[in-house]
């Protein structure tokens, strides 16, 4: 295990994907976005993209320097075309967007299609609640094999298909934000299992033949096992729903239809953004958001060790304890990071 300050894994972040062909300020953006992912405990949606995003960059799969197309569909709708750009850039920019127009109509759907991986999607739920604003986002995932067995399969017909809803928080507190893949666990972290030789969460996995199992190289065998959704029926059912609404109605189209392509991730994203001051109860929202959170974590812990916590709780814990301690980052991660670099003529000192 290496452990790294957060300024120092921003700055190889951003060497490496500059020297992959992205523009200084887009290369910065996106390595601050998987930092902060590592911050908030996210490790899966870190640093650890970045050999992938590598790959995909020398596939030509991705393009590092695109920019979102912004389109006006008329009231409260956008449409923006991620171009195969970085997630994390075409999503902020989209997002950018729809705050900007929630501010005059109260309400907008931002469908954005055709990005790069966007990342850990509670990222734009920050965005959004620092504007002062609700907002739930649905996404789906294409041009990569599908990895999640539907409720009663063993076999991957669906995504991790991230749900997010983001809540202002009262008087300048981290926002309620709640963010989950819709399978038991997200695929980087049985990707990174793999890497540290260690098992896969209990209950998160089946082989090919439908068998619970641990072990993370079922995900990368032929023929492959599977993910299984988490809450059995809900979770099948909320990804599913983040399938058509993202994909389907977006226009990214979706994982049932949209060819398989080498190393590519692609995602597309509905995010809807709610002014609460147009709601009735907008004028009260922070009190009844630091009631409501209070009320909930006075809830007698069932362990005194593990004290309750509301969504968005963890995110902050870790990021505080993580700016302080520097980063961890495993040592097969930390190797894939130095070939990431050296295939585009990088190094991980400078």
């Amino acid at each position: 295990m290496v452990v790294v300050s957060h300024g120092r894994l921003r700055s190889i972040a951003a060497r490496i994907l500059a020297a992959a062909g992205a523009l200084d300020a887009d290369a910065n953006l996106v390595a601050d976005h998987l930092v902060d992912a590592n911050l908030a405990g996210h490790d899966s949606h870190g640093v650890s993209m970045v050999p992938h995003y590598v790959r995909a960059i020398l596939r030509r799969v991705l393009d590092p320097r695109a920019h979102a197309v912004v389109e006006d569909r008329g009231g409260a709708v956008l449409a923006v075309d991620g171009r195969h750009g970085f997630g994390q850039v075409v999503a902020r920019e989209g997002i950018a967007a729809g705050i900007a127009r929630a501010a005059e109509a109260g309400v907008v759907a931002v469908a954005l299609r055709d990005a790069f991986h966007v990342g850990r999607v509670g990222a734009y739920a920050e965005l959004a609640a620092g504007a002062g604003l609700v907002s739930i986002h649905f996404a789906n995932v294409v041009g990569h094999p599908p990895l999640v067995a539907p409720f009663r399969g063993r076999e991957g017909r669906l995504a991790t298909n991230p749900f997010c809803v983001g809540v202002p928080g009262p008087g300048g507190a981290p926002a309620v934000l709640l963010d989950f893949a819709t399978s038991e666990v997200a695929f980087g972290k049985v990707r990174d299992a793999q890497a540290r030789g260690e098992p896969a969460p209990k209950g998160a996995l089946v082989d090919a033949q439908g068998r619970a199992t641990e072990d993370p190289a079922v995900l990368f065998e032929t023929p492959r096992g599977a993910l299984l959704p988490f809450g059995a029926h809900k979770g099948s059912g909320l990804a599913l729903v983040c399938e058509l609404l993202a994909g389907a109605l977006g226009g990214g189209g979706t994982v049932s239809r949209v060819p398989y392509e080498e190393a590519r991730i692609g995602n597309n994203m509905l995010s809807i953004l709610l002014d609460p001051a147009r709601l009735p109860g907008g004028a009260g929202l922070a009190a009844e958001v630091a009631a409501t959170v209070s009320w909930v974590k006075g809830s007698p812990p069932a362990d005194p060790e593990l004290p309750v916590r509301v969504a968005g709780e963890p995110e902050a814990a870790s990021r505080a304890a993580r700016i302080a301690a520097g980063i961890p980052v495993d040592g097969a991660i930390w190797e894939e990071l130095r070939a990431a670099a050296v295939s585009v003529g990088a190094t991980l000192d400078g």
